[in-house]
């Protein structure tokens, strides 16, 4: 564990020593804060046009507002983890540093383990910016704690999934713009292919339906922890880790 430890300080203080993990702070504090202020002013809205005609509001609105809220967070992670993992493994390739990684003592596991661990770790700092918005609905209201935390356990859980994706697509060219862009691609495709069970119910749909990280967050969202959906994510991140071992043990051969 001593390796791992110090491949994911070696990875945080690369992004904390450049503008990366800053700009990503401020553009996720900049998105949620305009989520959280757009949301609650349509509630208002509402809630004063109901009191106007004489109709109570139905909807508990601290609890409405944070799952609408948590409703845009996976779509913005979209556009945050490849920029998050696309140098994890691309910049040590054109950097060459890759071979001293390589013919290192240091075991695959240790290597992949520490940069997918900062990876999740800086995903993780930029979804608190999301707490930030939901710590006011505490000071003026009473909502549910309970579900809000298993909503954050799934937003977690479905973001290491696709950080171990982009993990293993970093091992695959020195590029980081490619990199990047193959990642956003390939999670916006896990992410999106449920949708051909809204409309079809055949066998193969019903596959991708399953295979979508998008479904599987449903249950979270509704503040149920069902294990077959952790089992889900725990499994893509095995599968995104197993991938990435197998084309790190590949490097190692051709060096």
């Amino acid at each position: 564990m001593r390796n791992v430890w110090l491949i994911w300080r070696k990875e945080m203080r690369s992004y904390f020593v450049s503008p990366v993990a800053y700009v990503l702070i401020v553009i996720c504090a900049l998105f949620f804060g305009f989520f959280f202020w757009s949301l609650l002013q349509a509630y208002l809205q509402f809630s004063m046009e109901a009191q106007m005609r004489g109709e109570m509001f139905p909807m508990n609105m601290p609890e409405e507002i944070a799952r609408r809220l948590f409703g845009n967070v996976p779509v913005t992670g979209l556009f945050i983890i490849p920029l998050i993992t696309m140098r994890l493994f691309a910049e040590e390739k054109r950097t060459g540093t890759i071979e001293l990684l390589t013919t290192s003592p240091i075991r695959d596991g240790e290597v992949i383990l520490g940069k997918w661990l900062a990876a999740t770790t800086m995903y993780s700092c930029l979804l608190l910016m999301s707490a930030l918005n939901i710590g006011f609905l505490f000071l003026y209201s009473r909502p549910d704690w309970k579900p809000l935390l298993v909503t954050y356990l799934g937003l977690f859980l479905q973001a290491a999934g696709l950080l171990a994706i982009g993990t293993f697509i970093s091992t695959l060219t020195k590029n980081q713009i490619i990199a990047g862009a193959l990642t956003f691609c390939a999670n916006l495709l896990i992410f999106v292919c449920g949708w051909v069970g809204e409309y079809n119910s055949e066998t193969w749909a019903r596959v991708l339906a399953y295979l979508s990280v998008s479904t599987h967050m449903e249950s979270f969202t509704r503040g149920t922890l069902d294990s077959k959906d952790a089992i889900y994510y725990l499994t893509l991140i095995l599968v995104g880790l197993f991938l990435t071992a197998r084309s790190l043990e590949s490097l190692r051969w051709r060096s």
